[in-house]
């Protein structure tokens, strides 16, 4: 199913160049996954103190924008430039389910939105991410599938707030908008469940067939002589 994060490697690639300055300053990829915490509370705290303030909602789509950046750059910086902990892969699960909790949750505050349709989103929104993250514990990757990815979250609040700024939504409209990318969410978890599963399936069963392939006994290779013959 497409997804935005299929832009990802275009995006990146964008990126690279910044990324080697950046890793020149010996800025670390942790400080740079902290800054896109912090980046995405000042964007969620100006639209929970000024809900309906059209520029307050503008700037919405500039820090996404910004934040997709900063998680583009501490990954790269983290496998480009050994920068790769433990730390760093627990700061960036638990930084990309806080920094979507703190730009998402104020629009339920929002005048033109039922709040019950942006908290089932950001609900939701938490259970995908949880969802991608089991993956690795049932033995396989760590999965991003969609529809309703990091990056496609982004995209389509980045273009609910940008709808709300202009006041071109109903009530109606913009709660059912809401509503239906909560919805989305559903299949989202479920793929990514269901091939984090297929994937673990495989991997064992690839490692049974390589247990089982026959190993050749020392006993039956062939014996070589050294004798000459007459």
């Amino acid at each position: 199913m497409p997804s935005v994060y299929d832009f990802k490697p275009r995006f990146q690639s964008l990126l690279r160049p910044i990324v080697g300055r950046v890793a020149r300053t010996r800025v670390t990829a942790n400080q740079v996954t902290v800054a896109a915490v912090i980046l995405s509370a000042i964007g969620g705290g100006l639209v929970a103190i000024y809900p309906d303030q059209w520029w307050a909602l503008a700037l919405m789509p500039v820090v996404l924008l910004v934040r997709m950046g900063l998680n583009a750059v501490d990954g790269m910086l983290a496998r480009e430039f050994g920068q790769q902990s433990r730390l760093g892969a627990v700061l960036n699960e638990l930084g990309d389910v806080l920094s979507d909790v703190f730009l998402y949750l104020p629009l339920a505050l929002h005048p033109m939105i039922q709040p019950w349709a942006i908290v089932a989103f950001v609900l939701s929104s938490v259970v995908s991410e949880f969802t991608g993250v089991v993956a690795i514990q049932v033995g396989g990757e760590r999965r991003y599938d969609g529809p309703m990815g990091k990056s496609d979250r982004a995209f389509w609040i980045g273009l609910l707030a940008t709808l709300l700024a202009l006041g071109v939504l109903t009530e109606t409209w913009a709660t059912l908008y809401a509503s239906t990318l909560a919805i989305l969410s559903v299949p989202t978890v479920i793929n990514r469940a269901r091939r984090a599963l297929s994937s673990q399936g495989e991997q064992t069963h690839a490692q049974n067939e390589t247990e089982t392939l026959p190993q050749r006994s020392p006993s039956c290779r062939p014996q070589h002589s050294n004798a000459k013959t007459p």
